[in-house]
This record gives C-alpha cells, sequence and structure tokens, in this order.
C-alpha cells in the first residue's frame, strides 16, 4: 500500500484570481468544475495526472495571516535569461517580491497576489527535466525526521537525506521534488498551502489513514465537516489531507 501526491492546495480568499494567476505562471489551464480552481497542464483536464502536482486553489474567508507558509512552490528555468524573463513576467501577472530572510541569493523570491511566498531558481541541472515547478519544499525541524515520514507514507523514491535537507521524487523519475529543508523556529500557524494525497485505485483509505497514524500522523480538525477526504498532520504538524480513491 502507498499513496501518491496529486495536487498541492492553496487556500485563498479569491480562489479563481489565483488559479488564474498560477495558470499562467506556469502556462497550465485552470478549471472550475465547482468551487475550488484546479490548474494543471495545458489541454484537457487529467486527473490525476501521471506525471506532474496540480495546484488546487481552495476558496476560504480567512485572509492570510503574515506569517510565512511552511510549504511552498520552486520554479524551475533553464538559464539566467530565462530565469530573469520569468521573473519580469510573474511580476507583471501580480507578483510581488518577498523577503523571507533569503539574504543575497541566485534565487528569487516572490509572492503570488495573495501573499504566498515562491521561489524562482536560477537554472539547476537536477531540475531540468521537472517541468515547471521543480520542488515542493517543507520548512521543518528535522529533514531526516521527514523524509522517514513521508517516504514510507508516499509511493516515491529518496533522493537525498542529510540533516540540512532531504529530498524524495516520484519512483519513475518524473515530475517534480518533494524536498524538505531545515529552518530552525518555522511558525506552526495553520498552513495556508497543503498536498493531498490519493490512493491507488483498488487500495482501501480507511486502511491507508490507518498505517498514516501509525507512522506518526494524527488527526486534525480545521472545520471540515462531515466530508470524504481525512484531514492529518504530519509528525512536526503540517496538514495533509487523504482523499478518497475515484
Amino acid at each position: 500500500m502507498a499513496l501518491r501526491p496529486v495536487h498541492v492546495i492553496i487556500k485563498a480568499l479569491d480562489a479563481a484570481a489565483v488559479g488564474r494567476f498560477w495558470a499562467e505562471a506556469l502556462g497550465w489551464s485552470a478549471h472550475s468544475p465547482g468551487v475550488t480552481t484546479y490548474v494543471g497542464p495545458a489541454g484537457g483536464l487529467v486527473w490525476p495526472d501521471p506525471v506532474v502536482i496540480g495546484i488546487d486553489v481552495v476558496p476560504v474567508p480567512e485572509p492570510r495571516t503574515t506569517a510565512k507558509n511552511r510549504m511552498h512552490l520552486d520554479l524551475a528555468t533553464t538559464s539566467a535569461t530565462h530565469q530573469a524573463e520569468l521573473v519580469a513576467r510573474l511580476e507583471a501577472l501580480g507578483a510581488t517580491p518577498a523577503d523571507v530572510g533569503q539574504g543575497d541569493v541566485p534565487w528569487t523570491v516572490l509572492a503570488d497576489p495573495e501573499g504566498n511566498e515562491f521561489c524562482v531558481l536560477e537554472p539547476r541541472e537536477i531540475y531540468r527535466d521537472t517541468g515547471p515547478v521543480a520542488a515542493v519544499v517543507v520548512d521543518c525541524a528535522d529533514p531526516r525526521a521527514m523524509a522517514r515520514f513521508w517516504g514510507e507514507a508516499l509511493d516515491w523514491a529518496l533522493h537525498e537525506v542529510a540533516d540540512e535537507h532531504a529530498s524524495l521524487r516520484s519512483a519513475k523519475g518524473v515530475g517534480p521534488y518533494l524536498e524538505f529543508l531545515r529552518t530552525p523556529g518555522a511558525e506552526t500557524v495553520p498552513d495556508r498551502v497543503h498536498l493531498d494525497l490519493l490512493p491507488y485505485p483498488g487500495d482501501d483509505k480507511a486502511a491507508e489513514v490507518a498505517r498514516l497514524r501509525a507512522l506518526g500522523a494524527t488527526d486534525l480538525d480545521v472545520g471540515q465537516g462531515d466530508v470524504p477526504w481525512t484531514c492529518l498532520a504530519d509528525p512536526e504538524g503540517h496538514e495533509f489531507c487523504v482523499l478518497a480513491p475515484s
């Protein structure tokens, strides 16, 4: 048994507007079949996508706090020129420069129209084949412990593990990385951004949730009420949801 990450949830006051931003930012399409806005590769809607992790923008009534999100996206570039052009295009779409204490670094930190931070990376060979999203990055206290939990939770392969940084990627070697970055003192306010996981066809969602609890996940009440998905938190309190298989 194992789970796969199928999309990143971004909570927003104006889900349609934030969805449009991310669709234009990534060169993808925005689909609004209901109250949420799903952003995935251009063309017809394919879900779950076999390669990418999509973005699902969910409307919420609460505005974002000033605390930095503990999860963000890193965007890939192919050259210094591409990086500069992408930053300029994103700012024209409504992104704004963000200071998260990064100092003098070769990547650019921006925020989407509702303040959710993301990074436009300088060209890196490791991300040459990820598509526009290089990585989903999670701030944490203990990357090694996070790699153990998430490595057992998902069917993804461990790529790298060290005291400061750990990463996983689909065992198929496609799509973005899931990275854990040691960030002492990261605030544990309710997450504005989180992952949704999906069992494979034929797998039992209840059994998967029980397996995650045995690994150290805890139940989480975010006011979701009676819904077909289960809200959990990993051992460091990062929110995630297990969806019902379709």
